[in-house]
C-alpha cells in the first residue's frame, strides 16, 4: 500500500496533536518537519523519526516526497503557507482559524480552486464523537428546524501569552483562538446557514491578569507577562439568512467563579446540550424528556477528535472521502469573526449583502 507522506509546518504545542495522530495512522509516513526554531524541529523529528528537518517552509514544500502538509504555525502565516503549499501541489490541513482577514480567506479559497488539491480547515470539534452522534439525530429530523444556538467558552484565567496575546501574529484574543471552535460547532450543527448580520462587543478591561498568584494556567513557550494587546473577552449575536441566530461569549480572563464551556442548540422538535455533556431534549406524549446517549464519552475528547480529524484528512487525500470542513466554511467563519471585531470597533451592527 502506498502511504501518504506528510510534512508538518510548525513544531509548537499544537503540532503534537497532529504528529501523534499521524504517527498512529498506518496509512501515513511522516517525512518532514519545519520550524524557524531548528532545535524545536529537531526535537520533534527525533521523537517521531522524521528524516527531513527544515527551517524554511519553501524548502520543505520543494521536497517531492511530501504529499500533504499540516500547517501548525502562527495565524498570520496561515494564508501565506496554505497558498504556497497548494501551489507546490500539496494537500493541506490548516489549523483554525483559516487566516486573519476575509481578504486572505478569499485568496486561499481561490488557490484551492486553482490547485484541485484537498484543503481541510482544522475545525476539530466537527470530528468529535459527540458531534457525529448528534448529527444523526439532526439529519433524521429529530430536532426539527434548528433556529437558535448559544455557546460560552469562558476562562477565568487563561491567556496563554506569547503569540496568542500578540494581535499582529494571532489576529485577536479569545474570539479568534477559542471562540472559533464553539461558533463553528454551533454553525455546523445548525446546517451552516449564510451569515446575515453580526453585532459584537470586545472588552479590554482586565489585561492578562499576570498578577494572580496560586493559580496555574497554560503559558505559551514565548510567554511574556508585559506583552498583551488582545481582548480579554468578546460576545456577539450572529443572525443568519434563514432566520436562525447564535449567541456567543468567550474569554481569556474574566471575574467568574469557574471556567465554563456550555454549548446548546434548539429546534422546533427538540434540542441538545452539546457541552459540558451531550444530552438531547425532546417532547413525547405531551411530556418533556431528556435523553442521555450511552457512549464512552459524552464531552469532547481532544485526542480522539484530532485522531478522527487526521484520519478523515488522510482518507480525503487518498480519494476515499470528502472533507467535513472545506475552505468555503473557513471563509464564512472569517466573515463572522471579522464582523464581530468590526462591530465592536464601530459600535454598529455589521450587515452582509444577501446576494453575495
Amino acid at each position: 500500500m502506498n502511504k501518504l507522506r506528510i510534512g508538518v509546518i510548525g513544531a509548537g504545542s499544537i503540532s503534537a496533536m497532529h504528529l501523534d495522530a499521524y504517527a498512529a495512522n498506518k496509512e501515513v509516513e511522516l517525512v518532514a518537519i519545519c520550524d524557524m526554531n531548528r532545535g524545536r524541529a529537531e526535537e520533534k523529528a527525533a521523537k517521531y523519526n522524521i528524516p527531513n528537518v527544515y527551517t524554511d517552509v519553501h524548502e520543505l514544500l520543494a521536497n517531492e516526497e511530501v504529499d500533504a502538509v499540516s500547517i501548525c504555525t502562527w495565524n498570520n502565516t496561515h494564508a501565506e503557507f496554505s497558498i504556497a503549499a497548494l501551489e507546490a501541489g500539496k494537500h493541506v490541513l490548516c489549523e483554525k482559524p483559516l487566516c486573519q482577514t476575509v481578504e486572505q480567506a478569499l485568496k486561499v479559497e481561490e488557490a484551492v480552486r486553482r490547485s484541485g488539491k484537498v484543503f481541510q480547515v482544522g475545525f476539530v470539534r466537527r470530528y468529535g464523537q459527540t458531534t457525529q452522534i448528534l448529527r444523526r439525530f439532526i439529519e433524521a429530523g429529530d430536532l426539527g428546524e434548528i433556529y437558535y444556538a448559544k455557546a460560552s467558552y469562558l476562562r477565568r484565567l487563561g491567556n496563554p501569552g506569547g503569540w496568542f496575546s500578540d494581535k499582529e501574529r494571532s489576529g485577536g484574543g479569545p474570539l479568534i483562538d477559542i471562540g472559533v471552535h464553539v461558533i463553528d460547532l454551533c454553525w455546523y450543527l445548525m446546517g451552516r446557514p449564510k451569515v446575515k448580520s453580526v453585532s459584537g462587543n470586545t472588552y479590554y478591561k482586565l489585561g492578562n491578569r499576570a498578577n494572580v498568584e496560586y493559580f496555574s494556567f497554560y503559558q505559551a513557550a514565548d510567554y511574556d507577562a508585559t506583552k498583551n494587546d488582545v481582548e480579554d473577552m468578546a460576545n456577539a449575536l450572529i443572525r443568519f439568512e434563514n432566520g436562525a441566530s447564535l449567541m456567543v461569549d468567550v474569554s481569556f480572563t474574566l471575574h467568574a467563579v469557574k471556567n465554563d464551556t456550555t454549548i446548546s442548540i434548539h429546534g422546533t422538535k427538540g434540542g441538545a446540550q452539546v457541552e459540558p455533556e451531550l444530552q438531547i431534549a425532546a417532547e413525547k406524549h405531551d411530556v418533556m424528556i431528556n435523553l442521555l446517549p450511552q457512549a464512552d464519552r459524552l464531552s469532547f475528547d481532544f485526542v480522539a477528535g484530532f485522531n478522527s480529524e487526521i484520519e478523515h484528512f488522510v482518507g480525503c487525500c487518498l480519494g476515499r472521502l470528502e472533507t467535513l470542513s472545506p475552505v468555503e466554511d473557513g471563509v464564512e467563519m472569517m466573515k463572522m469573526l471579522c464582523a464581530v471585531y468590526e462591530s465592536a470597533a464601530s459600535g454598529q451592527e455589521i450587515r452582509f449583502d444577501i446576494n453575495r
